[in-house]
């Protein structure tokens, strides 16, 4: 039965649209006023910043509920308003709000709560609430695509509880700002369970208080910046070692928790971790969270990027459940979810974007972070393979930027796509000393900031020294890919771009008479060479289009 659920899930993420989903994909979308709570920043979300996350949860496997609070800190950054919105989804719901030793008034609009801003003049720059809450969240159904609590149960029957909440939000278990673009400067999260488990969380261990109730406390800390969806408590019957890795800044705990039936095989499977390490630190920058030390934790589903905190559930195998998505052979030699998941530490936590509709930066990068991996280990030309087999995964249904401010993505093609479209950049620039500059300079340049899509782009457009914005819209805002029509004369080659929007010049690497760049335009093109190209015609492998003869 395990085997045939794992099958489905794994169709789940190859096939991650159904016939019925995908026909909706093609209808004009809809957004509600609840859409836009959620996604925007509201007038009652605008004038307060979150800095400090302080939860205490306490989860009942048999009740299938939670229970807890959340001391929130924040700064206010402009003229106060009457309410502040806190999201928490329904099926959970707010007791109390308090503000020092006042109770604040508020009221319920679906999964957003307005709260009545505190009045003391003493919180005109600064202040803390705490809400108290409870109440049976919503379920995981086939976690991490359709998320929530995940109430499960180990290979021996221990109660296995873990959640997984990106693009569902954070307040499918805790009350919170559940905006993308504003997340707390460090976070704290005390955790209660029985004394017979073990829970983990991101950052590290303060402390563990057993109680005379046969119950305990474990509380774990991160002082980074951190995504309300990448906060996530491990329940479990674990067991833990620690190594650690020579990094650029010097000493990177790494701490490995799994269940105590599966150590000896993890210890063995999990030396990937620092050959990740070794590959990324060199193309990335250093690992952006050294204060609070890299986990790799065993989870009840696939996997997560958790930051601080990697969720793995790839069952000590290689590929993506033992499935090359390349279809190359060179998506076996790895685990897919050390490597994809750690990548967007890098690219997804630390630089993370404020609006959901800009998350093929998130999966666009740490798609090609597979690629890079792949590079570091067995060649580039492995590499090349690897990313121009994933293509296949592409359809084209919509663009891979979504609507703005409705906590919307675009496009699944935001993994696929968006890796060839760092592929390519990669490809113009034709330097990789300096495109590893580039992806390092990312790194360094938005450090621990949440952005824009647009930012991004434009700081590749100055880094490289190379105007991408015609290679961004076509790519990213739209869902055609650009035919090249060429005719071939003897010695001549006449070129052109179709299928494209106005003004789109992307240079191309071809093979005629020997390998050179061109760059077509919406008008055709003429290129002489001395004598006929005794191979014929054909563009560079590396660049996601359609070629047409038009002879």
């Amino acid at each position: 039965m395990q085997k045939i659920l794992w099958s489905l899930v794994l169709l789940l993420f190859l096939f991650p649209f159904s016939a019925v989903e995908a026909q909706l994909l093609h209808q004009k979308p809809e957004f509600t006023h609840a859409d836009t709570l959620r996604g925007s920043v509201t007038p009652e979300r605008a004038w307060w910043d979150v800095t400090h996350y302080n939860l205490e949860v306490s989860f009942d496997f048999n009740k299938r509920s939670i229970r807890g609070y959340n001391r929130i800190s924040y700064t206010i950054v402009s003229a106060p308003g009457k309410e502040m919105q806190i999201d928490l989804q329904q099926g959970l719901d707010i007791d109390s709000v308090l503000y020092k030793n006042e109770r604040l008034a508020f009221r319920r609009s679906g999964n957003v709560y307005f709260v009545t801003a505190p009045s003391d003049p003493e919180s005109t720059k600064a202040a803390v609430i705490t809400i108290y809450y409870h109440g049976i969240p919503r379920p995981a159904i086939h976690p991490p695509w359709d998320g929530g609590v995940i109430w499960s149960k180990d290979e021996k029957g221990n109660p296995w509880i873990s959640i997984a909440c990106q693009g569902l939000g954070a307040s499918v278990w805790y009350p919170c700002k559940d905006y993308q673009g504003d997340e707390p400067d460090s976070a704290s999260i005390s955790i209660i369970v029985p004394d017979t488990l073990t829970a983990i969380a991101n950052g590290r261990l303060r402390r563990q208080i057993q109680h005379d109730d046969g119950t305990a406390t474990y509380t774990w800390a991160v002082v980074n910046p951190i995504n309300n969806y990448n906060i996530i408590p491990y329940i479990g019957k674990y067991t833990h070692w620690q190594e650690r890795y020579p990094g650029e800044k010097g000493k990177l705990d790494c701490d490995f928790w799994v269940m105590e039936y599966n150590l000896e095989k993890a210890k063995i499977h999990f030396k990937q971790v620092f050959q990740m390490l070794q590959c990324f630190e060199h193309w990335f920058g250093p690992y952006p969270f050294y204060e609070d030390g890299y986990k790799l934790v065993e989870a009840p589903h696939l996997g997560m990027e958790h930051q601080s905190a990697v969720a793995y559930g790839n069952r000590f195998t290689n590929g993506y459940a033992g499935t090359d998505l390349s279809e190359t052979g060179w998506g076996l030699k790895w685990d897919f979810i050390i490597v994809h998941e750690s990548g967007h530490e890098w690219f997804g936590n630390n630089i993370t974007t404020k609006d959901l509709a800009d998350m093929w930066i998130h999966e666009g990068f740490t798609n090609y972070s597979e690629t890079i991996f792949v590079d570091c280990e067995y060649g580039t030309k492995a590499g090349e393979d690897y990313v121009i087999g994933t293509r296949k995964r592409i359809r084209n249904d919509r663009p891979i930027e979504g609507p703005y401010g409705v906590n919307r993505e675009g496009s699944g093609d935001m993994y696929y796509k968006g890796g060839n479209l760092v592929h390519m950049i990669r490809k113009i620039i034709n330097n990789d000393s300096s495109f590893r500059m580039l992806l390092r300079g990312m790194n360094r340049e938005f450090y621990h900031q949440t952005v824009t899509g647009k930012q991004v782009e434009a700081y590749i457009n100055t880094a490289s020294g190379i105007d991408f914005s015609k290679v961004f819209d076509q790519y990213v805002r739209t869902s055609r890919v650009p035919t090249l029509e060429y005719k071939v004369t003897g010695n001549k080659l006449c070129y052109r771009w179709t299928n494209c929007i106005p003004g789109f010049d992307m240079p191309l690497k071809i093979h005629f008479g020997g390998e050179r760049w061109i760059r077509p335009g919406e008008k055709w093109k003429k290129l002489k060479i001395k004598e006929a190209a005794a191979d014929g015609f054909s563009a560079d492998r590396n660049f996601y289009i359609t070629v047409k003869d038009k002879s």
